[in-house]
């Protein structure tokens, strides 16, 4: 049995499909944003909370962040005394420190990747991706039994006993934000065109004054855009630090971290809406820069 349909019903059924097909994509994605935002936005509104207790609203207030911001309200005096302030500086000396020589050394390792041919080049090549496809708790464990490892030879070789601290977090954070650099300076490096380096050579510039006056110039926007994303991944992180982290080198996650366990008020809703706000200040420029650079 055979059906014949006219062409203006099958073109008539054929938006019907792809109307119903936009529509479904359209609440998928809704869906999908829904589930990734909806606990950040609840995070922050209870942050405003003037109930003791996250899971009952008891109307608003300000006194969780005044507290965070004067450290002597008493209403979060048992939350938020130094200790949150000394966190917070050793989250910033981190994130600070770990971006400079993750711009520095991501910046000349897409250099080299970009520009020259040498061996080994593949193997570095593919070792460049693998902090940003593994498990961030297996980078985590990996660094903390490389540095275990580490310092067991050296105190038994050397005699100098040392123990994880700032300096541990430090080189953590780079390990892991150098790829993220590297990549995001290599897609710039990519679109530059050749003709420019061989101009300035031509006209008597020798290598180091065409990567000082014509290279970094134009990928300074993307080195910028890299150096902000490390700065981000690095105040945020807790996985990598927690494994790397030792006694008096608590960063504001970690001590965020501490808080959950003994008391769950709004003053960690407000400490995390305060990080969520950094991270949206430094994200934000840097995604900006990247947009500008792909027109």
């Amino acid at each position: 049995m055979t059906i014949s349909v006219s062409d203006n019903t099958s073109v008539k059924f054929d938006v019907l499909v792809r109307s119903l097909g936009k529509r479904w994509l359209l609440l998928h994605t809704a869906l999908g944003f829904a589930f990734i935002y909806l606990p950040i936005l609840i995070l922050v509104i209870y942050s405003f909370n003037a109930s003791r207790f996250n899971a009952v609203w008891r109307g608003f207030t300000l006194d969780w962040y005044r507290g965070l911001l004067q450290a002597d309200s008493q209403l979060t005096a048992n939350v938020t005394d130094t200790r949150i302030w000394d966190a917070l500086q050793n989250s910033l000396l981190v994130a600070v420190i770990s971006t400079l020589l993750a711009t520095i050394l991501g910046t000349a390792i897409a250099l080299a990747l970009e520009r020259f041919r040498f061996p080994g080049r593949v193997i570095i090549d593919s070792l460049l991706f693998l902090p940003i496809v593994i498990p961030e708790i297996t980078m985590g464990i990996s660094l903390l039994v490389f540095f275990s490892l580490v310092f067991r030879l050296i105190e038994n070789f050397i005699g100098i006993r040392l123990t994880f601290g700032l300096p541990t977090i430090i080189i953590g954070h780079v390990s892991f934000n150098i790829s993220f650099v590297a990549i995001t300076v290599r897609a710039r490096l990519a679109e530059l065109d050749p003709a420019l380096e061989e101009a300035a050579l031509d006209l008597g510039a020798n290598e180091w004054k065409v990567l000082s006056r014509v290279i970094l110039p134009l990928i300074a926007p993307a080195i910028f855009s890299g150096a902000l994303l490390a700065f981000t991944l690095s105040l945020d992180d807790f996985v990598v630090t927690f494994f790397t982290a030792g006694v008096g080198a608590t960063t504001l996650p970690l001590f965020v971290y501490g808080m959950i366990k003994f008391s769950v008020t709004p003053a960690i809703n407000a400490i995390s809406s305060l990080m969520l706000l950094a991270s949206l200040v430094l994200i934000v420029p840097a995604l900006v820069v990247g947009t500008k650079e792909l027109r």
